[in-house]
């Protein structure tokens, strides 16, 4: 592991992927965009060309009860996807729930407009955060 080096979080999604990353010394995560599936493994190319990275934290879509739901599958065909283009950058899988809700809130304190809160394409890329900022928190 480099000293210098970024976490990845991703929180897969059927229409749109987001992103986010942390700084070099992994103690914040920060948003970086969303992106559909045509465009994600480009922009996760150019940040591993950026810069060091260390991991991708992955969000694992568990149901409300704790079991695999639905879009598990999808998110297995996108870390198979993401361990054959990146082979040597491990992959974790962090529990998601209540990620979006989350980011919702954090929204809300930040004070951003409610009509800025309806657009799911920031919602989506402020849970990829949230997903890392988790794993930061539980392990660093």
């Amino acid at each position: 592991m480099q000293e210098y080096s970024r976490l990845v979080g991703i929180d897969v999604g059927k229409k749109r992927t987001g992103i986010a990353q942390t700084d070099l010394l992994k103690t914040i995560a920060s948003p970086v965009g969303t992106y559909s599936p045509e465009e994600v493994f480009t922009h996760l190319n150019k940040i591993t060309k950026e810069s060091a990275v260390d991991k991708f934290i992955v969000g694992w879509p568990l149901m409300p009860d704790g079991s695999e739901g639905d879009a598990i599958d999808m998110v297995k065909k996108f870390i198979a996807e993401l361990n054959k283009r990146f082979p040597d950058i491990p992959v974790i899988k962090i529990d998601e729930r209540n990620t979006s809700t989350k980011a919702k809130q954090l929204m809300i304190d930040a004070g951003i407009s409610k009509k800025k809160r309806r657009e799911k394409e920031r919602v989506d890329r402020i849970a990829a955060a949230v997903i890392l900022q988790n794993y930061l928190d539980e392990n660093f």
